[in-house]
């Protein structure tokens, strides 16, 4: 069996503040190390149910969070960004049995955790088929769009809410939850117990039952901080301005939708 597990960190338990998730301040080293026990977890998990390859993306900033002497030997880690449309996907392709999720929180605008956002800060949201689209949803939609079905994801409660609602037989650990700029978070053993828990249970089980299935036509919205970006992605080949500050694109590809993230991506960073 081979298993894909993507990493992010605001949605590690306990983590509350931008100064837990950022290099170079002080307590981010706290975090780095959580969400390394947190991804460890997933992986012991996957060897106890029997997979053979396991593959590690650490996803969050610059890529480069995950201490890889304390994760499991089997493991192949993805570190820093190829700058393709899948940064946080990178390498997932057909040959994986099903991927797992660790660490994922709230996309933009929810109201359910002090560092929500969508890919960035400076998207104001992401909108698929006119839903608010999550980095869960539109990761769990690429997965989808190779064939390999998410089998688990932790974070915070919102997003395990989402994920539940998009693949009902998803496994999910919610390890805290957010309320305005506080969070309820559960230990951090506890948290790496449940996840281990959870990933062995899950791959032991059938993971094609949480294969879904994908839109035939996607209409894509992304809407920025600044509407000098706006009019920048505007000129973006098949997009148009949709209002001051955002702009729309329609595809019956899903990796249209990807690339247009990552070049938006780009023109807001600029």
């Amino acid at each position: 069996m081979k298993v894909y597990l993507s990493v992010d960190m605001e949605g590690v338990t306990g983590i509350t503040h931008w100064d837990e998730a950022e290099k170079g301040k002080s307590e981010y080293e706290e975090f780095r190390a959580q969400m390394t026990a947190e991804a460890g977890a997933a992986c012991e998990g996957a060897l106890a149910a029997g997979a053979a390859e396991i593959w590690v993306k650490d996803a969050h900033a610059t890529g480069r969070n995950l201490i890889a002497s304390r994760l499991p030997r089997d493991v192949r880690l993805i570190r820093a960004w190829s700058e393709d449309p899948l940064p946080m996907m990178q390498e997932l392709d057909g040959t994986f049995d099903a991927a797992m999720m660790v660490g994922y929180h709230a996309g933009a605008g929810r109201g359910a955790s002090p560092l929500e956002h969508t890919f960035t800060q400076r998207f104001s949201h992401i909108r698929l088929n006119g839903g608010d689209a999550s980095e869960f949803l539109l990761n769990a939609y690429y997965a989808a769009y190779r064939g390999v079905p998410v089998v688990l994801l932790s974070g915070d409660e919102r997003q395990c809410k989402e994920a539940t609602a998009l693949v009902p037989q998803i496994a999910t650990i919610p390890v805290m939850r957010g309320l305005g700029r506080s969070t309820v978070s559960i230990h951090p053993e506890l948290a790496c117990e449940r996840i281990r828990e959870a990933a062995e249970s899950a791959l032991r089980g059938d993971p094609s039952e949480c294969r879904i299935e994908l839109p035939e036509h996607f209409d894509v919205e992304i809407g920025f901080q600044h509407h000098s970006t706006a009019h920048r992605m505007s000129f973006y080949p098949g997009a148009t301005q949709r209002g001051p500050t955002a702009i729309a694109c329609e595809t019956d590809d899903y990796f249209d939708v990807k690339r247009l993230i990552l070049f938006a991506m780009l023109a807001a960073w600029s």
